[in-house]
């Protein structure tokens, strides 16, 4: 399946400021406030960072696409991305086609499953993605993982983009129109339970969840391997039983030219036992990122400091 290079180009990428920064300051690029990489990356940053030493914060983005993009230009140090938008860019494959390959991205670590949500109110009478002809729906914001995934699910069950009336904003303004009847449903990637979408389940109105399954979703998955099936439970979100839907692993991602001592440093700082503790009891999904599948789903190569950490510890034979 090819997607438009439209979506990876920079013109739809935030733009991001590359002053010169003190060398005692390493960037994560996150996503929107009201999804999933933010808080996660908010918590990492105060676990990783380290005194007197290395100052981490994490910075509110577009997302995924942005921040690979982001990263390979130099705008950031290390950015969160679905792991089959790191692939592709890497790769110079699907979205990226025809655009210059990001060769100089390298893992981190993977970190906690990203879940895809097709998100409708409880009253709606829109059954399943082909049912969304015709209607208001948000793919999420250019420069986002979410909205080139969107565009995938809309063709994988025979929706052209031309046949819906598509807005590209973000997870809570998109939660707040649908509450107030000017959108009829949204996409968002990202590990449940997602702020904006609990809040918005928990409302009067409600939501429902539209499954992923079938034909359709194994189009997806042979065109994307890094997506695997995923089964949301009862009770993510307030009133809503469990559906089958997708998942793909969220990446933290950085580049070649990042230094190997302070990229081994804050991988062994991810996964010491302060950092584990406040991601933990922090976030949902800060439970998920653990050692043991810190190098599952990797696309892209890990960086050397990374991989000298996970050699130490036995986590790489």
């Amino acid at each position: 399946m090819k997607l438009p290079v439209f979506l990876c180009a920079s013109a739809l990428a935030l733009a991001f400021s590359t002053a010169t920064h003190a060398d005692n300051i390493f960037r994560i690029s996150t996503g929107s406030t009201g999804g999933t990489y933010y808080p996660i990356g908010s918590i990492v940053a105060a676990g990783v960072s380290q005194p007197d030493k290395l100052q981490v914060s994490a910075q509110a983005s577009s997302g995924s696409v942005a921040n690979v993009n982001g990263i390979s230009r130099g705008d950031w140090d290390s950015g969160f991305s679905q792991a089959d938008v790191a692939t592709w860019a890497h790769r110079g494959t699907m979205i990226f086609e025809g655009a210059a390959r990001r060769t100089d991205l390298r893992l981190i670590a993977n970190l906690y499953p990203e879940t895809l949500h097709v998100v409708v109110r409880k009253d709606s009478n829109i059954r399943s993605v082909a049912d969304l002809k015709g209607k208001r729906v948000s793919l999420d914001v250019p420069g986002s993982g979410t909205l080139a995934n969107a565009l995938m699910v809309l063709e994988a069950h025979g929706v052209k983009e031309s046949e819906i009336e598509p807005q590209y904003i973000k997870p809570h303004q998109a939660t707040d129109r649908l509450l107030d009847g000017q959108l009829d449903a949204f996409f968002f990637v990202g590990g449940a339970p997602v702020s904006a979408i609990a809040q918005l389940a928990a409302s009067a109105a409600g939501i429902r969840l539209l499954p992923i399954t079938g034909a359709a979703a194994q189009a997806l998955r042979n065109d994307s391997p890094y997506w695997y099936e995923y089964s949301l439970q009862p009770g993510t979100y307030a009133g809503v039983d469990a559906v089958q839907t997708l998942a793909v692993g969220a990446q933290w991602v950085t580049s070649s030219r990042a230094d190997a001592a302070v990229v081994y440093q804050i991988t062994k700082a991810l996964f010491s036992e302060a950092t584990q503790k406040a991601l933990q009891a922090g976030h949902p999904n800060g439970k998920l990122i653990t050692l043991q599948s810190a190098v599952t789903g990797a696309g892209i190569p890990l960086h050397p400091g990374a991989e000298r950490f996970y050699r130490e510890v036995g986590a790489l034979k």
